[in-house]
């Protein structure tokens, strides 16, 4: 049997750009992302299963989230942050059901798998199911940060061939602001360099898994030469 060493694409991402320990208010921003994206999933379920849910039942479900998220990091928020907070969350939702991702589902992991030994899970927030991929942020992320940038690369190897999308629900704006953007496909020196960090921090910090068992797709690189 084969085993891979296994990270996430969010994994690599933080390793690659580390933060310091989040203060209370990051830890509240993550805690409302958190409970954007929770809403966003449930939704785009239930519009799958030919259900048609409120949006006041969407907002109470990212309620819910958003206090298990702050429980977790023990932090408390007074009651009219909590509504400001949820305000954004309905406008996020009601542009969302404007949004070309409306309706789309988030599709299956794939495994990027590079010189049999590294496996990194890949799974952006929607697809067409043909073509195209969506990468959502609840914040203006255009141009891209070098986070974003890393992460949109690592879905690009996962899904080639495909069109990828950034959209940016900007949930700090009234109302709130929708940008978007085609990302260009990665040049072969920005998919060598992706696939280098990706196989070097997986090798490094993964967690082992026999490829045997995980389900794919798998979509399989050779780990380029390392600089100098």
């Amino acid at each position: 049997m084969t085993t891979l060493r296994t990270l996430a694409v969010h994994d690599i991402v933080q390793r690659a750009y580390p933060r310091p320990p989040p203060e209370e208010k990051e830890e509240v921003a993550m805690a409302t992302g958190r409970a954007i994206d929770g809403a966003l999933t449930e939704l785009a379920y239930e519009l799958r299963q030919g259900r048609r849910p409120g949006g006041s039942a969407m907002v109470a479900r990212a309620g819910t989230i958003l206090d298990d998220a702050l429980a977790d990091a023990a932090v408390t928020i007074p009651a009219e942050e909590r509504d400001r907070i949820l305000g954004q969350v309905r406008g996020v939702l009601k542009v969302y059901r404007e949004s070309e991702i409306f309706g789309l589902a988030r599709p299956r992991t794939r495994v990027i798998v590079i010189g049999n030994r590294v496996g990194i899970y890949a799974q952006p927030d929607f697809w067409d199911g043909r073509s195209r991929f969506f990468e959502l942020k609840s914040y203006r992320a255009i141009p891209m940060p070098p986070d974003v940038a890393l992460q949109m690369r690592l879905f690009q190897l996962a899904y080639p061939g495909f069109e990828s999308v950034l959209l940016c629900l900007n949930r700090h704006t009234t109302p709130v602001e929708v940008t978007s953007a085609r990302i260009s496909p990665a040049s072969e020196s920005e998919a060598a360099a992706a696939i280098r960090l990706a196989y070097d921090l997986g090798l490094e910090f993964g967690e082992e898994k026999v490829r045997e068992y995980m389900t794919g797709p798998f979509v399989p690189y050779e780990p380029p030469l390392p600089s100098g």
